[in-house]
């Protein structure tokens, strides 16, 4: 694993504990030698784990739908900043550099990123670990909602699995150096198509 991924929102949300969580994981992505991808901009939780990334002397790589540039507002202190067409390309370019992905607290794009990730491990198109940084209980509901999803069989439990959950980014990075993706083909069986 040499490049991680992280998914946040562009604004800090409601609590400090939000930006402190990022300037955390930002911080411990760098002093662990490994490389941060992210979405681009300098503002809200976005910019906070770029600039402490980048202040623990880590590598540090953007990327930024050109639509986006004014109004999320570009970094210009990244090693490198890719500007795309579309979110799609951004997602996928953000995909194509990564070798793991946090989900930190955010709103509906960040679970839209973290989610189509998942679903491309669950479809086999990579073997990647993804994860939640938990960050004082912020997804609690959410997981618990995968967790109903998965016992009303709309999602296999070794799909649930694949979604590693921690409340630090330490131990997270630690859940995905010990990741083993499952070898279970998706949840439809060849009578059902």
């Amino acid at each position: 694993m040499k490049s991680i991924c992280v998914f946040c929102g562009s604004s800090f949300g409601a609590r400090d504990i939000y930006a402190d969580a990022a300037r955390d994981t930002g911080r411990v992505i760098a002093e662990n030698g490994y490389r941060l991808v992210y979405g681009g901009a300098k503002v809200g939780l976005m910019g906070t784990v770029a600039d402490a990334a980048l202040a623990a002397g880590g590598e540090v790589v953007g990327v930024l739908p050109k639509a986006l540039q004014n109004k999320e507002i570009g970094h210009e202190g990244l090693d490198e900043l890719h500007l795309v067409g579309s979110m799609h390309e951004r997602k996928a370019l953000m995909a194509d550099l990564s070798d793991s992905f946090i989900a930190l607290p955010g709103g509906a794009g960040t679970l839209e990123e973290i989610f189509e990730v998942w679903t491309w491990g669950q479809l086999g198109y990579h073997q990647k670990p993804c994860g939640f940084l938990n960050v004082e209980g912020y997804y609690d509901h959410l997981i618990a909602f995968l967790d109903h999803q998965t016992g009303e069989q709309f999602t296999k439990q070794v799909m649930r699995d694949m979604v590693q959950i921690a409340e630090t980014p330490e131990a997270l990075i630690d859940l995905f150096k010990g990741y083993e993706p499952p070898s279970t083909p998706k949840w439809i069986k060849k009578d059902e198509t």
